[in-house]
């Protein structure tokens, strides 16, 4: 397997994709968020999985997004997610509710390549109304059509966007046991990984990394970008960096404020430079 780069990732991802990303405890890349706002994505469609977090929201403060469906758009502890907040009042931005276990089981029915997988709990609540794609029926097994049951449609996004620690010589990717992103890397079309190092060998033949790797099957592309996860932590490789996250929030409440992060932090020679 032969690493391709930052930039080339980014630019293989179209206009107007549907693009599938973790939330912030697992493994978001950050690094190709930014060179996806470097490239001037537009357009975009992202799915969070189950939540999105500051690569969905920096990317929507930079204009590459026209529509979002998550649970929720969240900083965590640094608060509210300023530019997707700033967008929805603007009216910029469609917003799809959703829950988190219907997030998972449409990935799930496009991962097992069936049309539509059943739900309980959604029904009694309010986002049924806002979602016509999700049908009502009886139970097929209960009698006098007792018991009625939701069933979501298959979600197959055309591209899945995360990092991992390490990927191997034959393309295999080891997550742990980030397992949602094995979920969206089965689900869509194409899998986009950065990772901190491509190291040699085959983890498929190691009893301890096997569990928690995604076979070379369902990734499209490898690209190295070291600590590409920052702000976020990964794993045992490093932690949260809670003061860049809060530094953000902070300049991010103004579209100017947001406009000199940017310059800084994603467009700057030593940003660029940095990943």
């Amino acid at each position: 397997m032969t690493p391709t780069t930052l930039e080339a990732m980014a630019a293989s991802v179209p206009d107007g994709a549907l693009v599938a990303m973790p939330p912030d405890n697992s493994l978001p890349s950050i690094a190709l968020a930014k060179a996806l706002v470097r490239r001037g994505a537009r357009n975009l469609r992202l799915l969070g999985v189950p939540v999105a977090g500051f690569a969905a929201d920096m990317l929507i403060g930079a204009g590459c997004v026209a529509e979002i469906e998550t649970s929720a758009v969240s900083l965590g502890e640094a608060g509210f997610a300023p530019r997707f907040s700033a967008a929805v009042k603007a009216g910029t931005l469609r917003v799809r509710d959703c829950t988190c276990p219907a997030v998972h089981t449409m990935l799930q029915a496009a991962e097992k390549g069936v049309p539509f997988m059943p739900l309980r709990g959604l029904i009694g609540s309010d986002i049924l109304a806002h979602r016509p794609d999700w049908k009502v029926i009886p139970n097929p097994y209960a009698e006098a059509g007792e018991d009625p049951i939701v069933l979501l449609p298959a979600l197959q996004p055309d591209v899945a966007i995360f990092h991992a620690v390490m990927a191997d010589a034959e393309g295999n990717v080891w997550l742990g046991r980030r397992r949602e992103c094995a979920t969206i890397a089965h689900a869509s079309g194409r899998a986009l990984v950065t990772v901190e190092r491509v190291v040699p060998g085959n983890f498929l033949e190691d009893e301890r990394l096997a569990p928690g790797t995604i076979n070379a099957t369902y990734v499209t592309e490898v690209a190295i970008a070291e600590r590409g996860a920052q702000p976020v932590a990964l794993l045992d490789e490093y932690g949260f960096d809670a003061a860049y996250v809060a530094d953000y929030a902070r300049m991010a409440k103004t579209e100017a404020g947001f406009a000199e992060w940017l310059a800084r932090e994603v467009f700057s020679d030593r940003a660029a430079a940095a990943e």
